[in-house]
């Protein structure tokens, strides 16, 4: 009886890292109420890092670093059950370690642009820990009712940082954009659930993997419930043809909110959809398949067109998001266990290499929102050498150019495309990427190669402390992973081991 009493205590402390970013953004907001933090307040040192509402910030990585010290303590936990609404498992934890990060970093990118840009910084990082909360309900649900209240949470949040800077008409546009284009998409979404239900009776991804694996699902409902789905998850990760909304969102929200959406949501939402796909529908795989393959090459190729001819570095880097949305499609259409450790490894380095290029773009632009055209980069990496230097690393790791964890990731996505014998996609992936070397080393060639203007465009801007922190930390991380991703590989492909045995049959993730 004691030991059932502490199995139970020990399950329903599960949601523990979710539970303390709750509490952890609430008490943030509550701080920054109060008097002391209503107004910025200067620092003495002039590193905005250490004024009055940076604290605040200080105090949600806090909150962070606490959650990530609970996710670590559920390695020891052993679930009861495989057919929970909450999963327990490595797979879960892993994504849990991406979200945290890509949270961490956009924090520690942010303090210098609150302050210029007299944001309330209580408001600001509270959100940010409340996103990250439904983000981390999202992925390790295994019921698709707690993965739609998981997206609320987190699209909710995101809308209102989305539109955070009021004084800024594009930030209101971008928000307002975002939130009519998401509610008809989450409309499609809560359709497509109740649509699988009457199909096979459950919203657990666990019992619909049965009955659907079984064949005693309704064919009609599920193949109409299965393509709403998907235009609910296209929608979140910006699948062509629904990435319409991506370009204007992430110019018009404040540069730090695009950098969290960019890496953090689009994590978050990855991980859900493969959880649905490859494990509650990996029964009807032969009705997804054709889905999941022409809405990856049709992003990729169509993502890469347009970015080709941007002139916007953060429409550039917009489009180049929705391009990886279509790499990260292929893992999708492998459905094998390959294919989900490389999702989760691409995801990792993906959610690093983002951020930080947008920590680069933020200083290019003085923490405001200028000089965001790639002409203005020119001459800079001889004015800022580390700072050319980082966004030089992490420009060719977006483009996957040897040596960095961006190359490793797709050579992982292509050997689950392979071990799928997803020939022509693999294919469509190597000369996609091969386009993408122009715009992006574009941005270098300006930095490098080009003289500035006689005007003297590109003065010594401030790096703040935590900001010198995340690029130094991503820059070691993208290297690292590039030359040695064995260990990083290894516990990507532990933590999906048991994702296929949620399912009695799920031949995708046997292959």
């Amino acid at each position: 009886m004691e030991l059932d009493f502490s199995r139970q205590l020990h399950y329903f402390w599960a949601l523990m890292p979710e539970m303390i970013l709750c509490v952890c953004g609430m008490l943030v907001l509550l701080r920054g109420v109060s008097g002391k933090y209503k107004e910025q307040s200067v620092s003495t040192s002039g590193d905005p890092s250490f004024t009055g509402g940076a604290e605040l910030g200080w105090l949600a990585l806090g909150g962070i670093l606490l959650s990530a010290m609970a996710n670590g303590w559920l390695y020891g936990v052993e679930e009861i059950g495989r057919d929970s609404m909450i999963a327990v498992d490595g797979f879960r934890l892993f994504s849990n370690w991406v979200l945290l990060l890509a949270s961490a970093l956009a924090i520690m990118v942010s303090f210098a642009y609150v302050y210029r840009q007299r944001l309330q910084a209580g408001e600001f990082y509270g959100l940010i820990l409340l996103s990250t909360a439904g983000m981390m309900f999202m992925t390790g649900a295994r019921d698709l009712i707690v993965i739609f209240l998981g997206l609320e949470v987190m699209s909710i949040s995101v809308y209102a940082l989305t539109a955070f800077n009021r004084r800024d008409k594009k930030s209101a546009e971008a928000g307002l954009k975002y939130f009519l284009l998401g509610a008809f998409a989450t409309g499609f979404f809560l359709y497509g659930i109740a649509l699988v239900y009457g199909a096979t009776g459950s919203t657990n991804v666990y019992d619909i993997g049965h009955v659907v694996s079984s064949g005693d699902a309704s064919s009609t409902l599920l193949t109409i419930g299965i393509a709403f789905l998907t235009i609910g998850f296209g929608f979140k990760v910006s699948a062509v043809p629904f990435h319409m909304w991506t370009p204007d969102v992430y110019e018009g929200a404040p540069a730090p909110v695009t950098a969290f959406m960019s890496a953090a949501v689009k994590a978050a939402a990855f991980v859900a959809f493969l959880r649905v796909f490859m494990v509650g529908l990996d029964g009807a795989y032969d009705t997804w398949y054709p889905i999941m393959w022409w809405l990856a090459a049709l992003t990729m190729v169509a993502a890469n067109l347009m970015a080709l001819v941007q002139s916007s570095v953060k429409r550039m880097l917009a489009y180049s998001s929705v391009a990886h949305a279509g790499y990260l499609l292929v893992a999708i259409t492998a459905s094998n266990q390959a294919a989900a450790a490389g999702l989760l490894f691409y995801l990792l380095i993906y959610a690093v290499m983002n951020v930080a290029t947008f920590a680069v773009v933020i200083a290019v632009a003085h923490h405001a929102e200028q000089r965001m055209q790639v002409d203005d980069y020119a001459g800079f990496g001889w004015v800022q050498p580390m700072l050319g230097l980082s966004l030089t690393v992490f420009l060719l790791s977006l483009a996957g150019f040897p040596g960095t964890g961006g190359f490793m990731a797709k050579i992982f996505l292509l050997q689950a495309a392979a071990d799928a014998q997803l020939w022509y996609l693999m294919v469509v992936l190597v000369l996609t990427t091969i386009a993408s070397y122009w715009y992006y080393l574009r941005v270098a060639w300006f930095m490098w190669m080009k003289p500035q203007d006689a005007d003297g465009q590109h003065d010594r801007v401030v790096v703040p402390l935590p900001m010198r922190i995340a690029l130094v930390t991503s820059v070691a991380i993208v290297l690292y992973l590039g030359l040695f991703p064995g260990t990083a590989i290894d516990f990507a492909r532990e933590s999906v081991e048991g994702l296929g045995a949620l399912s009695g049959a799920m031949p995708g993730l046997g292959q």
